[in-house]
């Protein structure tokens, strides 16, 4: 609505402003005359009706979408149109009014469609090359609206492809526990409750909180450590200012269980979860190490690790990285950076670290 008045405003002032110093020039060469007058405040309306008739005709045919090439010929034929209707109806009375102006022309025509076309010109591209550029700038707006949609899609949908995993391992264990000890499988179907709950969050939420992820952690490892029993050790030394920062949802899980499935499982004796978080230059650092051996990291680790580096860059860009390597003969580390989100963040952190 305020551009709809702002547009009104320049109309009735540029329209007026112009015939009143043509006007007004008219007069202090050849004095008043009253059928000048009449005409000049015709030629405001005319003016002022013509190009508003132009404007909509821009927008209902949505010129301002059209390539340049074929944008160009329709604006300069506008302007000639519109220069030619202001000569035909100028040009008569003119020859009525003021016939000695026209005596020594020898083209009065060419001179008025000259003179009208650099008017029309001035107020055509004006509106047009604006309206261009401001529809330039709201497309640029809709493919980074339409960019981020599917950004969002597309962590949404690997946040949903996460959930089979740790069901089928989750569903083995309790299944272990329920004639060998009841009172454990209990308690592994409340751990289940818990993951599924998570990842039926994990589809609504772009982050959660690292504790909570933790939790989530620490509920899969108790029913996998039902399975492994002594083969699996855990150990997690967290950074209490690390507790609040935002981390995606579901993520260390997959971790965990990618180190588990193609780590632990496979070695004869066993191995180690470790699971360590710390801040390092305002950076949230979450380094995962187990025993095993990493070889091809399609095969061991597919998924899991492609979707890991995926979802930290739909999420953070280029500040957060992921990367996985083998640190020792038969230590494989996952080593993750993830930025801070905002400056409460950094205060729940610090006030974390004075509790």
């Amino acid at each position: 609505m305020e551009k709809q008045k702002i547009y009104w405003f320049c109309q009735l002032f540029g329209w007026t402003l112009l015939i009143a110093v043509e006007y007004m020039a008219y007069v202090l060469e050849d004095g008043f005359v009253a059928d000048a007058l009449y005409l000049a405040i015709a030629n405001i309306f005319l003016g002022i009706t013509l190009t508003h008739l132009y404007r909509l005709m821009i927008r209902r045919w949505n010129w301002v979408r059209l390539p340049f090439v074929r944008l160009a010929p329709r604006v300069l034929l506008s302007i000639f149109v519109l220069a030619l209707i202001m000569t035909m109806v100028n040009l008569p009375f003119d020859r009525l009014i003021v016939p000695q102006h026209l005596i020594d022309e020898p083209w009065p025509v060419i001179g008025y469609l000259l003179s009208w076309g650099k008017t029309m010109l001035t107020w055509v591209l004006s509106y047009t090359v604006y309206h261009y550029l401001e529809q330039s700038r709201n497309a640029e707006i809709e493919k980074i609206l339409l960019k981020t949609s599917i950004r969002e899609t597309e962590a949404k949908v690997l946040r949903s492809q996460l959930n089979p995993h740790f069901v089928f391992n989750a569903l083995n264990s309790i299944r272990a526990l329920v004639y060998e000890n009841p009172e454990k499988a209990q308690k592994g179907i409340t751990q289940l409750s818990n993951l599924l709950r998570n990842s039926l969050l994990a589809d609504r939420r772009k982050t959660v909180e690292l504790r909570e992820e933790i939790k989530t952690v620490e509920d899969y490892l108790a029913l996998e450590k039902v399975r492994y029993e002594d083969r699996l050790s855990c150990n997690f030394e967290l950074d209490a200012r690390t507790l609040f920062w935002q981390v995606p949802p579901m993520m260390l899980q997959t971790l965990v269980e990618n180190a588990i499935k193609h780590g632990v499982s496979k070695a004869v004796g066993g191995g180690f979860i470790e699971v360590k978080s710390t801040i390092v230059a305002d950076k949230l650092h979450i380094i995962i190490r187990n025993t095993g051996v990493l070889g091809d990291k399609e095969a061991s680790g597919g998924f899991g690790l492609a979707n890991t580096a995926q979802r930290l860059e739909l999420l953070y860009g280029p500040d957060a990285t992921f990367q996985i390597f083998q640190e020792d003969d038969n230590i494989v580390c996952a080593d993750i950076t993830i930025p801070a989100q905002s400056e409460g963040l950094f205060r729940r952190s610090e006030k974390a670290k004075t509790s």
